[in-house]
């Protein structure tokens, strides 16, 4: 018989398995499917066999932490799973239940990881949860009806429901709309799919065409702070929802205004570098594109679009390397866009 496959393991005290299990059965209404004793077990089964027939195809572990604080996986089986899961790279998010204490105590291998926090209203912890599963922000209300009674689900032999989850609704198709007749569907494509260098790549073809040059050509300061509004709107829209919040023009907008909107070189260039990724902390050395994150699981806020770099005739020389970046006044022209 075929195994069934599961989108998380879900990790906890089993003090805590009453919330844990309104939690599991949130996911199942949201189309995810939790990998969780009570449900996942034949009675009499090992469980530690049963998990490692999945381990090499769940995609992320969320590990919960309640009033009674870490619980049995503690053990050396529990800990070595969890091993497993980030030596594959898959997400281990931590999830501070609603009775958690005010400072959990936190093995070493989760003290650096961001926790979705249930204790708190803002941000919604359930997106959050969702999000760190799958990567992808839900654009849409989750739906959260239905929660398990806490009796019945402690009930000996209860098993999460037979009828399908409720799905969200569909999400709205996204608006390619441009004033240049220029056809955004390739970069939806691949920012959908996760393709950020493609993407980026593709970012700046659409905008040569969008200001009336060919591919290989520079833009203007003019270019840009007059750039179709239209179409930068498109643009930073596909880069924002396919990101989950952590790209696009706007979002990159937002940190450099933060750092004082810099129209030139200087501390207030360099730190807003710093804060998107392209800087080392010291601002000695500009990041070789190669080796950007390219992740918005693990990237600065802010590190792409870098489009423009395809389009601009300075070089940059510092720190001993060598790299193409959009002249201070191309930066300053297109974060400077009114409609932005």
């Amino acid at each position: 018989m075929t195994e069934q496959q599961f989108d998380v393991f879900l990790c906890h005290n089993s003090e805590d398995k009453p919330a844990v299990i309104q939690i599991a059965q949130q996911l199942l209404q949201n189309n995810l499917k939790p990998w969780l004793d009570v449900w996942a077990l034949q009675p009499g089964a090992i469980w530690q066999y049963s998990l490692e027939k999945q381990i090499e195809h769940i995609g992320a572990a969320a590990v919960f932490v309640g009033q009674q604080g870490l619980g049995p996986w503690q053990s050396e089986e529990i800990y070595a799973f969890l091993q497993e899961f980030i030596g594959r790279k898959c997400p281990v998010i931590p999830v501070m239940l609603a009775d958690a204490p005010q400072q959990p105590k936190l093995p070493i291998f989760l003290r650096n990881r961001h926790w979705v926090d249930f204790r708190l209203q803002e941000p919604d912890p359930l997106v959050q949860l969702v999000w760190g599963i799958t990567g992808v922000r839900p654009s849409a209300p989750l739906n959260t009806a239905q929660v398990v009674d806490i009796q019945t689900a402690t009930s000996v032999g209860w098993a999460p429901p037979t009828t399908p989850p409720v799905a969200p609704p569909p999400a709205p198709e996204d608006d390619l709309s441009s004033e240049k007749g220029i056809d955004y569907r390739k970069l939806r494509d691949l920012l959908k799919a996760g393709q950020w260098r493609d993407a980026d790549r593709e970012t700046y073809e659409t905008m040569i065409r969008a200001v009336g040059k060919k591919s290989g050509g520079w833009f203007t300061e003019d270019e840009l702070l007059n750039f179709p509004c239209t179409d930068l709107l498109t643009l930073d829209r596909l880069w924002v929802k396919y990101s989950g919040g952590k790209f696009g023009f706007s979002v990159q907008k937002k940190i450099w205004q933060e750092c004082g909107s810099p129209t030139s070189s200087g501390k207030n260039w360099d730190k807003f570098c710093i804060r998107v990724g392209w800087q080392d902390a010291n601002a000695t050395t500009y990041i070789d594109y190669n080796d950007l994150k390219t992740n918005p699981q693990y990237s600065p806020t802010g590190e792409f679009p870098t489009a423009l770099r395809w389009g601009v005739a300075s070089v940059l020389r510092r720190g001993g390397g060598v790299v193409r970046v959009a002249a201070w006044g191309l930066w300053w022209s297109l974060l400077s866009h009114p409609d932005l």
